[in-house]
């Protein structure tokens, strides 16, 4: 625990150095300190109003008497103000905590945001896209013994590279990237969506609860547990070094009711990704 500095006596010049450079690296450590030297200097201020509205003494008005007593003035109020002092100290230091405390969780809402904000932009292009995703796609494809590339293609193929992305009533992204549903195991955020589905091979528009998450990474980790967990997809994981056995078999899991969904995917991963077709080694 580092010690307090202090200036005791108002020429001290060196001490008021110190605890600038105390206040840069350890501010809350400085915060009493700063808080009892502006107390000292309001004491100050309060003993020259005194002595204004004097009518003074005649036997010590003279300019070298009143420096010496400015110089007493100015010693008396860093003593009165040591240990607990008047008091005034202990209100500011409350005060400034209390600030200090509300601009920080301003600061963590602005820095959320602007995080959000900024992260919502790059997935308007298919490079934007991939490049902000990319890490979420490592974590999720190692669980899922499969290639970054291909989950990827997959959340391009649901969103229409992020430009799709199901909303909640305020407007905030759901942050699901792979349009997975809300069963009734599912615990979490959810939102309710129109949904193009098909029966017997004709598309009809359904409504449907879809889960939510807070952030990308949280829907990706969300993804590789609903596959791994679901033993409809263990023919997928057994083969999900190879990406396009991994996505015919989701497909044929009943991951989606389009037809032509596993064709969809794999023209993605061609296009955009065709190094993922080699397998996983």
């Amino acid at each position: 625990m580092q010690n307090s500095v202090s200036a005791p006596v108002y020429t001290d010049f060196s001490g008021l150095t110190q605890l600038r450079a105390q206040a840069r690296k350890d501010p809350e450590s400085s915060l009493k300190e700063v808080a009892r030297q502006f107390e000292s200097i309001y004491v100050k201020m309060m003993l020259k109003s005194m002595r204004e509205a004097s009518l003074g003494d005649p036997l010590f008005d003279s300019t070298s008497s009143e420096a010496y007593r400015d110089m007493f003035d100015d010693q008396m109020a860093l003593q009165l103000t040591q240990g607990k002092g008047l008091g005034l100290a202990e209100m500011m230091v409350q005060q400034l905590r209390r600030q200090h405390a509300g601009l920080a969780a301003t600061d963590k809402r602005q820095t959320i945001a602007a995080s959000e904000a900024t992260m919502a932009q790059p997935l308007s292009s298919p490079e934007g896209f991939s490049q902000a995703l990319m890490p979420h796609a490592k974590a999720a494809a190692a669980e899922l013994g499969t290639t970054p590339e291909v989950l990827l293609a997959q959340a391009a193929l649901e969103t229409g590279w992020g430009k799709h992305m199901t909303q909640l009533p305020d407007g905030r992204s759901s942050h699901n990237l792979f349009n997975i549903k809300a069963d009734p195991a599912w615990q979490g955020k959810t939102v309710q969506m129109n949904t193009m589905e098909y029966q017997h091979g004709k598309p009809i528009m359904q409504s449907a609860r879809f889960r939510a998450y807070d952030s990308y990474g949280e829907s990706f980790a969300d993804y590789a547990r609903f596959i791994k967990s679901n033993p409809r997809y263990s023919n997928a994981l057994t083969q999900a070094e190879n990406a396009e056995h991994y996505v015919q078999q989701v497909h044929k899991a009943g991951y989606a009711t389009d037809p032509a969904y596993s064709d969809k995917w794999l023209q993605i991963i061609h296009d955009r990704f065709p190094q993922a077709t080699a397998d996983v080694s």
